[in-house]
């Protein structure tokens, strides 16, 4: 057997309705959709979540919780990410989106305590943690908050 000999199991594939073709078709004039109304009509036909005008499910169901509208949308990274940066070094925004550890849209960056670090760092962001800045500070680092 081979590939240009496969075909599928007799009976297993029907041809397509041919609609509006004719009369004897069965499906020529109005090609199954009825006469007149919204969905005989091309583009016709209700959108998602259209119930005929009764009141929609998703109306009728009680909304629950709140958004804050002027959330913050603060990216977080720990000590222990800090890691994959040379001693010495200036950890920035861009660093830290050059290092894959920030990205997408944000209100800032907050380093938290997390992990440990031995070596001294210049950090510059947004905010930081009473236990991250005693960590980095500990380790000879400077932390600058913007």
């Amino acid at each position: 057997m081979k590939l240009n000999e496969l075909s599928p199991a007799k009976g297993s594939r029907k041809d397509p309705k041919r609609l509006g073709r004719g009369v004897g078709s069965g499906t020529g004039k109005t090609a199954g959709r009825g006469t007149k109304g919204f969905n005989s009509r091309s583009g016709g036909g209700v959108r998602p979540g259209y119930e005929g005008g009764q009141m929609p499910l998703h109306r009728r169901l009680p909304k629950r919780g709140f958004a804050n509208i002027f959330r913050k949308n603060i990216a977080v990274i720990n000590i222990r990410d800090l890691k994959r940066f040379d001693k010495g070094s200036v950890v920035d925004e861009a660093a830290l989106i050059q290092a894959g550890l920030v990205s997408g849209k944000r209100d800032g960056i907050k380093l938290l305590g997390q992990g440990e670090i031995d070596y001294a760092l210049d950090i510059k962001i947004n905010k930081i943690s009473k236990s991250a800045r005693e960590k980095v500070e500990a380790a000879g680092g400077k932390v600058e908050v913007l």
